[in-house]
C-alpha cells in the first residue's frame, strides 16, 4: 500500500513539472505572439485603444490565460481520472446506488455549468475594469507634476477609486455566486451520504450488500463527489481565465497592417522629390471633420519648404501622411514620380529622418538613442559625428558617463532631447529631413546653431529635401518656400518676401510674432 502511494505521489510530481513547463512555453508565447500582433497594426488602431488596457492585456491577461494549462486543465485532468475510477468501482458494488450517486453529481454538474458561465462573464468585466483602473493610475503616474502643479491629487484619486469600486462590486458578487455553489455542493454532499445509508442500510437487513461493501461505497462516493466539485471548482476557474482571453485571442487574431504584408517597390536612388496631389484626409476616428482638404505643393530636390499655419491647420498631419502613419482618404503623394503607397515602407522610413515636437527618448543609454532604428553598422565616431551636427555633443561629453548616460526624466531638459533627437534623425543621411517644431524647446543660441542644419544643406552635394514645421521667424525665413495653411487648406505660397509683400496671412503672422517679441 505504501509503495502504491509512494508511485502515485511521484506520478503527479512528474505530472505537474510537465504541466508547469507547457505553462511557462505557453505564456512566453502567447506574449510574444500578442506583442507582434500590436506592434504590426495601422496607427489608427492605437488612436482608439488606451496603453494602459493594452499593456493590462499583456500583463495581467496573459498570465490568466496561464492557468488554463499550468493550473486548471492538470486538475481537472486528474479529478476526472480519479471520479472515473471512483464511479465505475461504486457500479461493480452497486448499481441501483451508483445510479443515485451519479444523479446527485448530474444535479451538482448542472449547477457547476451555471456557476461557470457566470464565472466567464465576471472574468470578462473584471478584466475591463481593471484595465481602465490602470489607465487611470498610468496616466496619473506619468502626468504627476501636472497633478502635483495643478492640486488635483484628491481627483486623481477620486477617479481611481471610483473604478477599485466598481472593481469591489464585481467582486462582491462573485463571492455570493462563489457561496451559491459551495452552498449547493455541500447540500448535495450531505445528501449522497444520507442516502448511501438509508439505502445501504435497508440492503444490509434486506442481505443484498455486506457491511464492508457498504462502507467501501460511502468512501468511493465521497471521493467521486469530491472529484465532481473539483472539476466544478476548476471549469469555473477555467471559465474566467477564457473570459479573461477572449480579447488576448481577439488581439491575436488581428491581421498586420497590409504596409507589413506587401511587399512594395524599392528605387534604385532616391533624389527626394514629393509632390502632394489634391490630397485631403480626416481621421478613422471623427470620419465627418476632414483634417486636410485638397492639398498639392512640392518640394524639390535641395528645397527647404517651411509649413506654417495656426494650430489645429493641418501642418503635422501632411508630415503624418508622408511618414504613412496614415493614408490619404484622397489623392495622392509622389515620390520620385512614384506612388508613396506603392512603395516598401521598410526601405521609404530608412531613408526619411524625423524629429518631433516633443521627441521620445527610450530608457537607455545617449549612444543607443541616437544610433536607433540604423540598418547599417554604426560606429562611435558617427555618433559623435550626428551629436556635433545637431550641437548636442557639448552637453553630451559633460554628463557624468558621457554617451554611456542612462536617459531617464530628470537628466535632460526638453532641449537637450530634441538635439539628441535631431542628432538621431541626422545619423540616418536621410534623402528627405523632417522636422515638425524640432526646434520649439532651444534656446536663442542653440537654436541658431541647428541652423546649420538648415545652411547645409543647401550646399549639401545630397541634394537632401527638407521640411519644416515651425513658427520661429528665424527659422522660417530660412526656407527656400513657405507653404501657409489655414482650415486644412493651402492658403498662400512663396517665399518669405513674397509672401510679406502679398500682405495676407503669413505676413499678419510675422507681425504678430514680431510684436510678441517686441
Amino acid at each position: 500500500m505504501f509503495n502504491f502511494w509512494n508511485m502515485q505521489v511521484k506520478i503527479f510530481g512528474v505530472r505537474g513539472c510537465c504541466f508547469g513547463i507547457a505553462n511557462m512555453i505557453l505564456v512566453k508565447r502567447i506574449r510574444e505572439a500578442l506583442y507582434s500582433a500590436l506592434l504590426l497594426q495601422d496607427i489608427s488602431f492605437f488612436d482608439s485603444e488606451t496603453v494602459g488596457d493594452l499593456t493590462s492585456r499583456l500583463g495581467a491577461d496573459c498570465q490568466q490565460v496561464s492557468r488554463v494549462i499550468g493550473n486548471d486543465l492538470n486538475l481537472i485532468l486528474r479529478n476526472v481520472l480519479q471520479g472515473a475510477g471512483s464511479l465505475i468501482y461504486l457500479l461493480v458494488l452497486s448499481w441501483p446506488l451508483g445510479l443515485c450517486t451519479v444523479g446527485i453529481c448530474t444535479i451538482l454538474s448542472a449547477v457547476m455549468l451555471i456557476y461557470g458561465r457566470y464565472q466567464k462573464k465576471a472574468a470578462r468585466l473584471v478584466q475591463e475594469v481593471t484595465a481602465s483602473a490602470n489607465q487611470v493610475a498610468q496616466e496619473t503616474l506619468s502626468l504627476i507634476r501636472t497633478v502635483r502643479v495643478h492640486g488635483t491629487e484628491g481627483e486623481e484619486l477620486g477617479r481611481y477609486k471610483w473604478w477599485l469600486g466598481k472593481l469591489a462590486d464585481i467582486s462582491l458578487r462573485q463571492s455570493a455566486a462563489y457561496g451559491f455553489w459551495n452552498l449547493s455542493f455541500n447540500s448535495l454532499y450531505h445528501s449522497t451520504q444520507v442516502i448511501a445509508v438509508l439505502f445501504g442500510g435497508m440492503a444490509i437487513l434486506a442481505g443484498h450488500i455486506t457491511a464492508e461493501k457498504l462502507t467501501k461505497f460511502i468512501l468511493y462516493s465521497e471521493w467521486l463527489i469530491y472529484s465532481t466539485w473539483w472539476v466544478g471548482d476548476n471549469i469555473s476557474s477555467l471559465m474566467q481565465s477564457v473570459g479573461a482571453s477572449e480579447k488576448v485571442f481577439r488581439l491575436m487574431d488581428l491581421l498586420p497592417s497590409s504596409q507589413f504584408i506587401e511587399r512594395g517597390v524599392k528605387l534604385q536612388g532616391l533624389t527626394g522629390l514629393i509632390e502632394f496631389i489634391d490630397v485631403s484626409f480626416y481621421y478613422p476616428s471623427r470620419p465627418t471633420v476632414p483634417v486636410v482638404q485638397h492639398v498639392s505643393f512640392s518640394v524639390h530636390p535641395g528645397e527647404v519648404v517651411a509649413i506654417v499655419g495656426f494650430s489645429g491647420s493641418g501642418k503635422s498631419t501632411l508630415v503624418n501622411l508622408l511618414l504613412q502613419l496614415y493614408e490619404p482618404t484622397n489623392g495622392q503623394i509622389l515620390i520620385d514620380g512614384h506612388p508613396l503607397k506603392e512603395l516598401d515602407i521598410m526601405w521609404w522610413r530608412e531613408r526619411i529622418g524625423y524629429v518631433g515636437q516633443e521627441p521620445k527618448l527610450f530608457r537607455m543609454d545617449i549612444s543607443s538613442n541616437i544610433s536607433y532604428g540604423c540598418t547599417h553598422y554604426i560606429k562611435q565616431e558617427d555618433i559623435e559625428w550626428a551629436a556635433k551636427q545637431a550641437y548636442a555633443h557639448d552637453f553630451i561629453s559633460a554628463l557624468p558617463n558621457g554617451y554611456e548616460t542612462l536617459v531617464d526624466d530628470d537628466l535632460l531638459s526638453g532641449g537637450q532631447r530634441q538635439r539628441i533627437a535631431i542628432a538621431r534623425a541626422i545619423i540616418r543621411d536621410p534623402s528627405i529631413l523632417v522636422l515638425d517644431e524640432a526646434t520649439s524647446a532651444l534656446d536663442a543660441e542653440s537654436e541658431y546653431n541647428v541652423q546649420g542644419v538648415f545652411r547645409s544643406v543647401r550646399s549639401d552635394l545630397t541634394t537632401r529635401s527638407v521640411i519644416v514645421i515651425a513658427h520661429r521667424l528665424s527659422t522660417i525665413k530660412a526656407a527656400d518656400k513657405i507653404v501657409v495653411m489655414d482650415g486644412g487648406q493651402i492658403v498662400e505660397i512663396g517665399s518669405h518676401r513674397e509672401l510679406l509683400l502679398k500682405d495676407g496671412l503669413y505676413a499678419r503672422l510675422t507681425r504678430k510674432q514680431a510684436d510678441a517679441m517686441s
